[in-house]
């Protein structure tokens, strides 16, 4: 794991989501407002088949980036909602269904979103 950047991790693992997925992949920084992690990553896959992809996708990716492995992943038996714990950093891979039902983007929605592709966090307009 040495050279990895901790804090670029999940922007690392939304890249890697998003190459399995056209739903929407967002990063939000919840460390202000959440004591368990820092950084939310949320996506969405159209069949179980693709959410297990997605979950591996990200795994490997962060793997390769040189990251460490997950401290835990749950959820992959059924796939509806396979959470991958890296500590800081906890991705959230759901179906369309529930993604909806959910809505963890409206839940969240006073805390910053990173720009996943470039690390920038949008000012406030």
């Amino acid at each position: 794991m040495s050279g990895f950047d901790q804090a670029s991790l999940p922007l690392v693992a939304a890249r890697a989501a998003a190459s399995k997925t056209d739903r929407p992949t967002v990063v939000l920084d919840v460390g202000e407002v959440l004591s368990i992690c820092g950084w939310f990553v949320i996506t969405s896959g159209g069949t179980d088949r693709q959410v297990r992809a997605i979950a591996d996708a990200v795994e490997e990716g962060v793997a390769d980036a040189g990251g460490p492995k997950p401290l835990r992943i749950e959820g992959l038996d059924q796939a509806s909602w396979v959470l991958i714990d890296y500590g800081d950093v906890i991705v959230h891979v759901m179906d369309d269904e529930s993604r909806a039902f959910y809505e963890l983007e409206r839940l969240w929605r006073d805390v910053p979103v990173v720009d996943w592709a470039t690390g920038a966090v949008p000012a406030d307009d």
